[in-house]
């Protein structure tokens, strides 16, 4: 049975494992807000198609960069609304091969330059236009990094922010996406902790993705790290 309603504003702490608001693997308690007088507020994000820049990431221990999208953060209560990037792109490594230079012939091989490939494992609606996931239970806060699971129809995609040199994928998660900004992820973890705060209660989260009209297959790198072809599906 439902506990009695209450007019005021309930803050507790939880690291009960029985609990829908306990995130396990250690991290902090979650702070949940409870306050059934008050109308359940939404955090939108939409990722968008829109590139908005790019970011250096490591991926195999290798430091390379990746395309960054526009994402957007509202709610319904305030209205508000920042921008900030993400990633939308997982790459494997396929292969890399080498271009001599006619200066090899004479032994001089740093002239040659080298290029790697990467395969690309792009997450997109399959039908519509724009596809929505809700969060099955409140994010997870630590240290400095904060990570959203989202799910939709048995699909599992993850969205995190933070250090990026921090960032573990989980087994279990295939597809994510890495919020980028110039303090890692501060702002918008200030941002989320700041509405949730004036919300005065824990937010249904949304995640909006959109669909984009050229969907990169491969990418190929130089030495550096640095795209040098983007090849598209």
């Amino acid at each position: 049975m439902s506990p009695l309603p209450e007019l005021n504003l309930n803050l507790g702490l939880t690291n009960n494992p029985g609990s829908p608001f306990y995130g396990g693997n250690g991290e902090e308690s979650v702070v949940v807000r409870t306050d059934s007088a008050l109308k359940k507020h939404t955090i939108t994000l939409v990722i968008s198609d829109q590139e908005a820049g790019r970011i250096s990431i490591k991926i195999n221990d290798k430091e390379l960069e990746i395309p960054t999208y526009k994402l957007t953060v509202t709610d319904d209560k305030t209205g508000e609304t920042n921008s900030y990037q993400v990633t939308r792109d997982t790459l494997n490594f396929v292969t890399s091969k080498t271009r001599k230079s006619f200066l090899s012939f004479f032994g001089f091989k740093r002239f040659d330059t080298n290029s790697y490939l990467y395969e690309n494992i792009p997450f997109e609606p399959q039908v519509e236009y724009l596809e929505k996931f809700d969060i099955p239970r409140h994010r997870k806060l630590s240290q400095d990094a904060l990570t959203y699971e989202f799910s939709n129809g048995g699909q599992s995609v993850l969205l995190y922010a933070g250090d990026l040199n921090e960032f573990k994928l989980p087994k279990e998660i295939s597809q994510y996406f890495v919020v980028a900004d110039k303090d890692q992820g501060k702002s918008f973890i200030g941002d989320i902790l700041y509405r949730e705060k004036f919300l005065k209660l824990t937010p249904k989260v949304e995640l909006q993705i959109i669909k984009r009209k050229k969907i990169p297959k491969n990418f190929e790198y130089d030495d550096k790290g640095h795209i040098k072809k983007v090849i598209y599906l």
